[in-house]
């Protein structure tokens, strides 16, 4: 025979983690397009740049240099719904500039 607290228990072990999700904050990556080898447009970005990329010394050198990379060779494309750059992305784009890519590859940021 179960018991009232083991239904609890076992509803909480079920619904706990959904819930820890909702409230979970972004984790600030970039969405590089891995699935696309040569993007026709750019996807606006969704999460502001992480501690991956701006962590300096714990930065994630291969999130930052896939990041690079995705400008270096598609940062002048038009965005996938035709619109301007967002706050978000404009964010991405000045990080790129920041961490030494070249401006030329990127929309210039501005506000």
């Amino acid at each position: 025979m179960t018991t009232r607290p083991a239904h609890l228990l076992c509803l909480i072990l079920l619904v706990g983690p959904l819930l820890a999700a909702c409230g979970a904050e972004p984790d600030g990556s970039f969405d590089a397009q891995p699935g696309t080898s040569s993007p026709s447009c750019l996807p606006h970005q969704v999460n502001d740049p992480g501690a991956d990329y701006t962590g300096g010394e714990k930065s994630d050198p291969r999130a930052v240099l896939e990041m690079m990379r995705f400008y270096t060779a598609n940062g002048t494309k038009a965005y996938c719904d035709g619109g301007p750059p967002t706050d978000t992305d404009r964010r991405w784009t000045g990080l790129y500039v920041t961490l030494g890519g070249d401006a030329a590859h990127v929309p210039v940021p501005q506000r």
